[in-house]
C-alpha cells in the first residue's frame, strides 16, 4: 500500500499565537515537524496542508511541499481529505499535527503498519500509558479506553475508566489501566473521501474531540501502544521546554 504524510498547518492558534512559525531554534516549529517526519521509512512523501500565504512561503522556503487548503475547514482531518483528493494513487494518509516537532519516525511507520494489519479499521492511532495522577486528571491529556481487540471504545478529556475507589497502584499496572491518546492518525483513502457524509456528533461537540464523530458513526479505530511520547506545543512553556531539549541535543554540533 502507498502511504503519504499530511501535516495540517493552520496558522491561527489561541494559546500560543502563530506557534507554527516560532523559530527561536533557527527553524520554525513547522520545519522541525517536517524534518522529524522525514525520518519515517514507509511513507512515499509529505504534504503540508496550509491555509495562509505566509505559511505557504515558509514551507516552500525550507524545501517542503505545500498545498493551500480551505481556510474555513472544520478540522485537520478535513484538510487531509482535500489533499487526499489530489492523490488518487495513495491508499493511506498519516495525519501529523504541525506542532509535533519531536514526532518519532518509528511512530509514523507503526501507525501505518497498524492500519495495514487491520483491514476492518478505518482509522489507526496510538496511545501511551499514563503513570501520574496529574496527567490522568488533566483535560489537556486525552484518554482512551480499548476493547480486547485493540479498538477504541471511547476517548475523553475526563479520567477513563473512572475509579470508583482510587488506589495509587492503579497507575503502575501492567498492562496499563490508563492510556493517553497520542494525536497521530492513519486514515484509509475511502474513509477520507466519505468524511463529508459523516454526521456531526454530540459527543464530539461536547468533548471537542473529532475522533468521537468517527466512533459514533460506527467506524473502527484501532490503537497501538507506545512506551512514551512528547506532547505537542500548545503553550509558551511547552515551546520553551522544547527549545531546552533541542539545545541540549544539538550542543557542540556544527
Amino acid at each position: 500500500m502507498i502511504g503519504r504524510i499530511v501535516i495540517p498547518a493552520r496558522l491561527a492558534s489561541t494559546r500560543l499565537p502563530e506557534k507554527l512559525l516560532l523559530a527561536e531554534t533557527g527553524r520554525t516549529v513547522l520545519e522541525h515537524t517536517f524534518r522529524s517526519c522525514q525520518r519515517a521509512a514507509l511513507p512515499s512523501g509529505i504534504t503540508i496542508a496550509v491555509d495562509d500565504a505566509r505559511t505557504f512561503d515558509v514551507v516552500r522556503g525550507f524545501g517542503g511541499e505545500a498545498m493551500m487548503t480551505d481556510i474555513n475547514a472544520q478540522s485537520g482531518t478535513d484538510r487531509i481529505a482535500e489533499v487526499a483528493a489530489a492523490y488518487p494513487e495513495v491508499d493511506l494518509f498519516v495525519n501529523v499535527q504541525g506542532d509535533e516537532p519531536e514526532i518519532a519516525g518509528e511512530a509514523i511507520d507503526q501507525v501505518m503498519q497498524l492500519l495495514i494489519a487491520n483491514p476492518t479499521a478505518s482509522v489507526a492511532t496510538l496511545a501511551t500509558p499514563i503513570r501520574t495522577k496529574k496527567n490522568l486528571e488533566d483535560p489537556g491529556c486525552v484518554k482512551v479506553v480499548l476493547g480486547h481487540d485493540g479498538s477504541a471504545l471511547y476517548f475523553s478529556r475526563s479520567p477513563i475508566p473512572h475509579p470508583r475507589q482510587w488506589e495509587p497502584s492503579m497507575l503502575e499496572r501492567i498492562p496499563p489501566m490508563f492510556l493517553q491518546h497520542i494525536g497521530i492518525y492513519a486514515y484509509r483513502r475511502t474513509f477520507l473521501m466519505d468524511l463529508g457524509a459523516i454526521p456531526a456528533s454530540d459527543a464530539e461537540q461536547t468533548e471537542k474531540l473529532e475522533q468521537l464523530r468517527f466512533l459514533q458513526a460506527g467506524h473502527r479505530i484501532v490503537v497501538g501502544i507506545v512506551g512514551s511520547s512528547h506532547r505537542g506545543i500548545d503553550t509558551r512553556a511547552d515551546y520553551d521546554a522544547f527549545k531546552a531539549r533541542w539545545r541540549e541535543k544539538t550542543a557542540g554540533k556544527p
